[in-house]
């Protein structure tokens, strides 16, 4: 198996930190464009989409800033999928910055995946 390779994107989010960061860090939000449906029970989150289900534990946040997860089948501790919002200081616009793995073959067709989801979460937002 390859070794995965990180990659970042950036999207420009016109929406509160705050309420970007519900989208992000809440099973309710989650499920109003990264996936069918979304449990949590404490740190392990259960996403589902038609008939699958993948499981991420929650290793990082930090309120309205960013939040971290990793895949519970990611043998490896150091690939997670990352989200963080940064203010610009001089203009105040909102970016959305997503960290994730992926191996350097499917890298293309991940940031297609991402492009898609943050357009059903700008859709959702009202952005």
């Amino acid at each position: 198996m390859e070794d995965k390779v990180e990659f970042k994107m950036e999207f420009v989010v016109k929406s509160s930190p705050k309420m970007l960061y519900k989208f992000l860090s809440t099973p309710s939000g989650l499920s109003e464009w990264f996936a069918d449906n979304v449990n949590s029970r404490g740190k392990t989150f259960s996403f589902f989409w038609e008939d699958t289900e993948e499981v991420a534990i929650l290793v990082n946040k930090k309120l309205d800033k960013h939040i971290r997860f990793r895949w519970e089948e990611e043998e490896d501790k150091n690939v997670f999928f990352e989200f963080k919002i940064e203010t610009d200081d001089l203009t105040n616009d909102v970016s959305l910055i997503i960290t994730d793995f992926a191996e350097e073959d499917e890298i293309d067709e991940a940031k297609l995946l991402w492009e898609s989801q943050v357009n059903s979460l700008l859709h959702a937002i009202g952005s």
